[in-house]
């Protein structure tokens, strides 16, 4: 490129068009921080300036094709030890932990319009995982996809509603979405078998039962889980269903070791799918995120609900040193 016919100054150009300007010539035409101060008339410290503020208002879009993280030898590890049909390994090594969740998160938000169809019926989960997932997704459109939220409303800690999951998702693919309009635990078993009689209750539950591929992340069952925090479950839930064997939990239900649903009582009394249709859909998509659900992971796993992972590096490798 003649620097010479680009030279000017940033007094020709100015506000946004200046971001652009730098943007453009650093990712389209391939200039360095010092060619394009030059050109530009501007110092490198103005041009670093210009390129974070071009990423911050989210004016660039970098990424990796998704083989870059699917064929890594630990995704293709995975997938022969566990029986997945495919996984997405994201690098984690030296991140702490905040900044492992949102490289997971992002990595996972890149490849899911990739295993998405039309007419496909996307349950989720709900927490922070799938809701920061959400946000980050890029807004697309597939045809005729309806996104089902798969266990009724809670409080939540961090600021969102329960169905804000779903709702915030919906509106990022384009699709329909199915909420639930009830608690998804009520006082007594009398009152939710009451509740899931009426008709327009009814609807909704035989509509989240179509669902073909479901996104989730798998629960902890600590003290200070999001079960617990979210009001759902009592400490002295939790006490019984880990005395029971209890090692994660799928849209609100415990599952033990081998990712079998774990009666108790709080069963009767709960508004969503049952665990059991979870299992051997045409597609699960479990986004792991962080070391203290690797428990919790191969549990799912082992249950049958996940074809398809979203994990960090070093993540993997601890769950590639757990037994099958």
């Amino acid at each position: 490129m003649n620097l010479t016919s680009k030279r000017r100054t940033m007094g020709q150009v100015s506000g946004e068009n200046a971001v652009i300007e730098v943007a453009w010539l650093y990712y389209h035409d391939g200039l360095n921080q010092k060619d394009i101060a030059e050109a530009l008339g501007i110092s490198r410290a103005t041009v670093v300036n210009y390129l974070q503020e071009a990423r911050e208002r989210e004016l660039i879009r970098i990424t990796l094709a998704a083989p870059a993280f699917t064929t890594h030898r630990l995704a293709t590890d995975l997938c022969k030890r566990f029986g997945l049909r495919s996984a997405y390994v994201v690098p984690d090594e030296g991140a702490d932990q905040e900044e492992a969740f949102r490289r997971v998160v992002r990595g996972a938000a890149l490849w899911l319009p990739d295993l998405l169809a039309p007419g496909d019926n996307l349950g989720v989960a709900w927490g922070r995982t799938v809701y920061d997932l959400a946000e980050a997704l890029e807004t697309t459109r597939t045809e005729e996809m309806t996104v089902l939220q798969l266990v009724g409303s809670m409080a939540t800690p961090y600021g969102f509603t329960a169905e804000a999951c779903s709702t915030r998702l919906a509106q990022r693919l384009g699709a329909r979405c199915l909420n639930l309009h009830a608690p998804a635990i009520l006082s007594s078993a009398a009152l939710a078998e009451a509740l899931r009689a009426e008709p327009i209750l009814r609807v909704q539950l035989d509509e989240i039962e179509k669902v073909n591929k479901l996104l989730f992340s798998v629960g902890t069952v600590a003290a200070d889980s999001h079960i617990v925090s979210s009001g759902l479950a009592t400490l002295a839930d939790l006490e019984h269903y880990t005395r029971s064997g209890a090692e994660g939990v799928i849209c609100g239900r415990f599952i033990d070791a081998h990712g079998k649903p774990i009666p108790g009582p709080m069963e009767a009394r709960m508004i969503g799918i049952p665990l059991e249709r979870l299992v051997g859909l045409e597609m699960g998509i479990l986004v792991t995120p962080g070391h203290d659900k690797v428990a919790a992971t191969m549990a799912a796993i082992r249950g049958g609900y996940v074809t398809h992972l979203v994990t960090g590096l070093t993540v993997a490798e601890a769950l590639l040193a757990q037994e099958l």
